[in-house]
């Protein structure tokens, strides 16, 4: 308290109690895989391997050579900016040396290394991170022959998958091989890929866009046949900026597609999606659109992709914002303020329809008293928050029951 010595009138200003969250970012994909070039700007990273952030486009060209023969990563760095994304983080992958004559495009190079920021476990530095995209696997795969090393793709895979569930903030968006039919999808997804993770959302089939490379004079094919993951995580963004991280990314146009590497019917894709496997399917005058939002767990709690990145976002968003509790007085006032942040907090989600529930009980609840820290926790220097919430679950499958009605006074409702 201040010693006032002066009879006057003082001002002093007190603490309000609560303090707002500010919401997470939900929306920062990584893009791992091979660059025409590379920024040759920073003496600690002459390779110009380590995570580097790009705003748009443009600066990824100036930054790393925009689209180059042979490689993935810039079409999918470009289908994310074209179907919504912002902010993204590029880990490159040598395939070049510094004379840039090719060098062996292996599976470790991808994973990397966390202590020298690069590849995959080099992500780690990049916390605003919230998907990851490694587009060009087939490009490191794809034998001279046009075989595909599939032990390598699966092994790059769980990479991803390892990474983002350690990281506990992001998932990670995989492609099937390329030139799966139906039923070879499902059983590379079921017999080889057996994939069991909440933090990993699998998409089929490929998809086409317009061929850079192509121009009257030269035999280059019209249509480049590609992974989809760049694009569906630029649907994601774009679906968070719209309409909010809660709402399943599906039933969204892809933007760029000119068509796909297999057109799947709805008996086919009756094989596929139980196991996880979210189809891109065109729809005529309604365009190409995502027709799935699983991820790749057997935990029904988890088995829709908005429910595991709404709570990404509602634990990442308590996590930044409560660092002012560390060191505070951990008494019954401290217990209030943090139950008065967290309420504050939920209670705006509800507002936007981002939880399910009638009423804000129904949709979650907080709890911070004696009964969550009793004397022995309190001595161990612990405060312990219990917090759940109803996350909004995806109408996946919508049925209408009709019957004949032979008139007469009207249905009960």
């Amino acid at each position: 308290m201040p010693t006032y010595l002066a009879p006057g009138v003082y001002v002093e200003e007190l603490d309000g109690g609560s303090k707002p969250l500010e919401a997470a970012g939900t929306a920062v994909a990584a893009f791992v895989g091979f660059t025409a070039t590379y920024p040759k700007d920073d003496p600690a990273d002459p390779r110009g391997q380590k995570p580097r952030r790009v705003n748009n486009w443009t600066q990824f060209e100036a930054l790393y050579g925009g689209f180059a023969p042979g490689i993935m990563l810039p079409h999918a760095v470009y289908g994310w900016f074209n179907n919504g994304g912002g902010a993204a983080y590029i880990s490159r992958v040598p395939h070049v040396d510094e004379n840039d004559a090719p060098i062996a495009v292996g599976g470790d190079d991808f994973v990397g290394s966390e202590s020298e920021r690069t590849g995959i476990n080099g992500l780690v530095v990049a916390d605003e991170v919230t998907m990851v995209v490694c587009p060009d696997i087939i490009t490191a795969t794809k034998g001279a022959d046009g075989a595909v090393d599939l032990v390598t793709w699966q092994a790059i895979q769980v990479a991803m998958i390892a990474h983002c569930e350690k990281a506990g903030d992001r998932l990670a968006v995989l492609d099937t091989p390329p030139s799966l039919g139906p039923s070879a999808a499902a059983a590379w997804r079921s017999e080889t890929a057996m994939y069991d993770s909440k933090f990993a959302a699998l998409y089929y089939p490929w998809i086409k866009i317009g061929n850079p490379f192509a121009k009257p004079d030269n035999d280059e094919p019209k249509l480049l046949t590609i992974p989809s993951s760049g694009h569906i995580a630029g649907i994601w963004a774009r679906n968070d900026a719209t309409r909010g991280v809660w709402k399943a990314p599906a039933n969204e146009v892809v933007r760029g597609v000119l068509d796909v590497e297999m057109k799947i019917t709805t008996v086919e894709q009756e094989q596929l999606n139980p196991i996880g496997v979210n189809c891109i399917r065109p729809f005529g005058a309604r365009g190409t659109r995502v027709w799935g939002a699983r991820t790749l767990s057997s935990d029904p709690s988890w088995r829709y992709v908005p429910v595991r990145r709404m709570f990404n976002f509602v634990e990442k968003t308590i996590l930044m914002g409560t660092n002012w509790v560390v060191f505070e007085s951990n008494d019954e006032a401290l217990w209030q303020r943090v139950k008065r942040t967290i309420n504050a907090f939920l209670i705006g989600l509800y507002r936007d329809g981002a939880l399910a529930g009638t009423t804000p009980g129904d949709a979650f609840y907080v709890k911070c008293d004696a009964e969550t820290n009793p004397p022995s926790s309190v001595d161990e220097g612990k405060l312990v928050v219990e917090i759940g919430i109803a996350p909004l679950k995806p109408a996946e499958f919508v049925i209408f029951r009709i019957a004949q009605w032979q008139g007469g006074a009207a249905a009960a409702e």
